[in-house]
């Protein structure tokens, strides 16, 4: 707690949240389009995408928060054949 507890709040109020929306509310989008009128299966695509979405956020901006940096980067256990965005 101090005086630059709301140094990032302009970011995150006017392009983090609007950018976030938008990538959310195109992967809503993408899935009833490729899925069509299939309820259980569109939910089940939808919350398989959504986890995608947070997963890729969370590696993108918790960078080394939980765990240490890899040596080269990526986990030994991470397949090859599966790009790394950013590394």
């Amino acid at each position: 707690m101090g005086v630059n507890n709301a140094a990032n709040s302009g970011f995150l109020l006017w392009l983090f949240i609007p950018g976030l929306w938008t990538v959310l509310l195109l992967a809503w989008v993408a899935v009833g389009a490729l899925l069509g009128n299939r309820p259980l299966l569109h939910a089940f695509a939808l919350a398989v995408t959504l986890l995608g979405v947070v997963w890729c956020v969370l590696s993108i901006f918790w960078e080394g928060a939980a765990t240490p940096a890899c040596p080269g980067g990526v986990p030994s256990w991470w397949p090859s054949f599966i790009p790394v965005p950013g590394f």
